[in-house]
């Protein structure tokens, strides 16, 4: 393992997300594959991304796209071949960068073989890999409001589903295609060490792993209180961070990786960590995680209700978040960098302006993100400033969360316009429609049916239009990771923020050694003037084509200079 005194390969390292049902097809089925990301590596060697995490690609009946895996050792034949897998990893190395996958140990597909083992008798010995629970006091097996508590799920509805066959409920905190390992059973923890020991034999260079923080719940499985959810509150006190999470974590570590000399990255999905918590999961000298991913910042935009009630964020409220993660990993732990992913809408679309100023809001909130200390990642489409969806009709919807929201919220009465103009904003599909390569037929990602609706942008907003646009989103972000790849006050400097009571400033300081540079944005469609302590330096990078105006910031203009 590596020296934790020492700052990790990582520390200036890019990595870009595939989500590879909707990267590249080769195959004309309308649904991306292994060869179209191979076809396109020379796109993200080229971007000058060090590491590819790769969405699920396992074996699964696709309920969710994947996070619902029947077998963790099989690629799943939508997406290609064994040999196909080999070939792209190869071909990674090849080109100098590093393969994660993700992982998904929280729950497995009901169609895994453990579950079907698990709940084929109450007495099996493989019973206690999932968790079982008969019904509440007073309520005979499978009647309405006998579910062993008011856990609801993440996606909607009970977190329990009743089966007749052992006359139990089994717990899901996803879908009920998804049902929750127990972590407290040593075997399921031996089998995922082996799992995911198997996987690093095999040659990847680490994972992400989806919703780590929830494998560790209360014992006792107790009630929560009801909150705006209704009869089923989300039970999040007793499975988020729970009490075993870092002994299980810590476990793990020694058991895949202790033992090895290569120098492994290992990302959580941590759904409701706070900042201290995050110290704990990633400071080196725990043995834990490399880095996580936190959600503060994408909950700025939510409404009392949860993400489905919409609310315009205040671009204070991301500047006060950025700060408190910044400062609070600064001396232990790591930030990972986000603005979006499979999970959320399209950054340009949720943070900025993806209409008159879409290149330049684009640009500006790519020069927060990887301006930050921490680990950036970009979500393929970001690179040319991919936008949300602009769905007209339900029917062009696939997720299984928004199509689960739909149904309740037509249960409580709201009006099919509101609920689309709902979908429009958060819905996940926004980014999940095909990668837009060209302005040919569905955007050069299929010749077939896509599995979900190109953007219907994409003969204005593609790779090959932005490569060779006077302003490209593509060459913006290449001249941002080269800077962190050059600069140590980029990757591993301070991060002092500046004016933080400025609704419409976002702005801060780097400074390693001797070097010190000044990041300045404006975060609005407005002229605003430069602060007047600022001083006056060499500009590294801006994303206007001209210096412009020394004592003006144009709408959504980004300035990197230099001060030392």
């Amino acid at each position: 393992m590596r020296n934790p005194y020492q700052p990790a390969w990582w520390t200036n390292a890019v990595v870009y997300q595939v989500y590879t049902r909707s990267f590249a097809d080769t195959s004309g089925d309308g649904v991306g594959d292994l060869p179209g990301i191979i076809e396109h590596l020379d796109h993200l060697s080229e971007l000058g991304v060090d590491v590819i995490w790769l969405s699920p690609i396992h074996q699964s009946p696709q309920y969710d796209n994947g996070y619902d895996i029947s077998n963790y050792r099989r690629i799943d034949e939508r997406y290609g071949t064994e040999e196909e897998f080999d070939r792209l990893l190869a071909e990674v190395h090849r080109r100098g960068m590093k393969l994660i996958m993700d992982l998904v140990v929280n729950h497995t597909s009901d169609e895994h073989s453990a579950f079907v083992v698990s709940a084929s008798s109450r007495s099996n010995v493989s019973r206690d890999s999932y968790f079982w629970r008969g019904p509440r006091r007073g309520f005979a097996p499978g009647e309405p409001g006998g579910e062993p508590n008011n856990w609801g799920s993440i996606f909607g509805g009970s977190a329990w589903t009743y089966h007749p066959g052992t006359e139990q409920y089994y717990l899901h905190l996803f879908s009920p295609h998804q049902p929750d390992l127990n972590w407290e059973s040593t075997r399921v923890r031996q089998r995922v060490f082996e799992m995911m020991n198997w996987w690093l034999d095999r040659g990847i260079d680490g994972f992400r792993m989806d919703a780590i923080n929830f494998i560790s719940k209360r014992p006792s499985l107790p009630d929560s209180p009801v909150g705006a959810g209704g009869m089923f509150a989300n039970g999040a006190p007793s499975f988020v961070s729970g009490p075993r999470v870092h002994e299980f974590i810590q476990e793990m570590m020694r058991a895949v990786f202790a033992y090895r000399d290569a120098d492994y990255l290992v990302v959580g999905e941590t759904e409701g960590v706070t900042v201290d918590e995050a110290v704990l999961f990633t400071d080196p000298l725990r043995g834990e995680l490399d880095m996580v991913f936190q959600f503060e910042h994408m909950r700025l935009d939510h409404g009392p209700g949860g993400k489905w009630d919409y609310l315009p964020m205040d671009p204070a409220d991301l500047k006060t978040v950025v700060n408190r993660w910044q400062r609070a990993l600064s001396d232990r732990g790591w930030n990972s960098l986000y603005l979006g992913n499979h999970d959320q809408p399209r950054a340009v679309s949720r943070f900025g302006d993806d209409d008159k100023y879409r290149y330049e809001s684009a640009t500006l909130l790519a020069t927060l993100q990887h301006m930050q200390r921490g680990t950036p990642f970009i979500y393929q489409g970001e690179e040319i400033g991919m936008t949300n969806a602009g769905f007209a009709s339900l029917d062009q919807y696939r997720d299984l969360e928004s199509l689960a929201y739909y149904g309740i919220a037509t249960r409580r009465g709201i009006s099919p316009e509101r609920i689309l103009a709902t979908l429009n904003q958060v819905s996940r599909d926004n980014a999940r429609t095909p990668m837009q390569w060209d302005d040919g037929p569905n955007g050069g990602f299929t010749t077939g049916t896509p599995w979900i609706d190109v953007n219907p942008n994409y003969r204005d907003i593609n790779v090959q239009a932005d490569r060779t646009a006077e302003k490209s989103v593509f060459r913006y972000y290449q001249q941002l990771i080269n800077l962190r790849h050059g600069s140590k006050a980029v990757s591993l400097g301070d991060f002092e923020l500046m004016d933080p009571g400025d609704p419409k400033l976002f702005a801060f300081r780097r400074r390693f050694g001797d070097e010190e540079l000044a990041v300045l944005c404006n975060v609005s469609g407005e002229p605003l003037p430069v602060p007047q302590y600022e001083p006056r330096h060499r500009l590294v990078l801006g994303n206007y084509s001209d210096p412009g105006d020394p004592e003006m910031l144009r709408p959504w203009e980004a300035r990197i200079h230099r001060l030392s």
